[in-house]
């Protein structure tokens, strides 16, 4: 199974709390005016890789934890899947997941949904340019919720979290 990517960025800090490996996809039909990443929505500007190829990039840094972004990860929402779920089952690393789409579309869609036992965040929702906030921690307008999966926010947990329980 394959992902086409644009890049993969190791140690990051700017894809959630502490060093992780962001995995930025090609792809994403949101098209959000005022998009950070315009040159994602377009597959024809990523390569293909192997999900393993992948894998063995996240696992060869201990320290890292995991990032998916875009373009939006769930247009690809198989390959992502099998990804999240080798990284769950050969690692011990957190995932957190970037989509343009809302928790309640992603919940009513069974394709969509079938990421979700594998996440442990997602940040969800379109980018709205009228909402932008700069002072807001992993997103960038107001209506985008970071929602902790496991129901269970951290003690140190990022202003404006979300906790859904019962997924996991």
């Amino acid at each position: 199974m394959q992902i086409c990517i644009l890049d993969i960025l190791e140690q990051t800090m700017a894809d959630g709390p502490g060093f992780r490996t962001a995995i930025y996809c090609a792809g994403c039909e949101h098209h959000c005016p005022g998009c950070h990443n315009p040159q994602s929505w377009d597959r024809k500007n990523g390569h293909w890789v192997d999900v393993q190829e992948i894998l063995d990039v996240i696992k060869a840094d201990e320290m890292s934890n995991v990032s998916f972004s875009g373009g939006d990860p769930l247009y690809q929402v198989e390959a992502f899947t099998e990804l999240a779920r080798r990284i769950k089952e050969e690692t011990g690393k957190t995932i957190w997941c970037w989509t343009g789409f809302t928790y309640e579309e992603i919940l009513a869609d069974e394709r969509l949904s079938m990421i979700l036992p594998y996440l442990d965040v997602i940040v969800d929702g379109p980018f709205k340019m009228e909402l932008r906030d700069t002072q807001l921690l992993f997103r960038g307008s107001s209506n985008q919720r970071i929602i902790y999966l496991h129901g269970e926010q951290p003690d140190d947990s990022i202003p404006g979290t979300v906790p859904i329980v019962g997924i996991k």
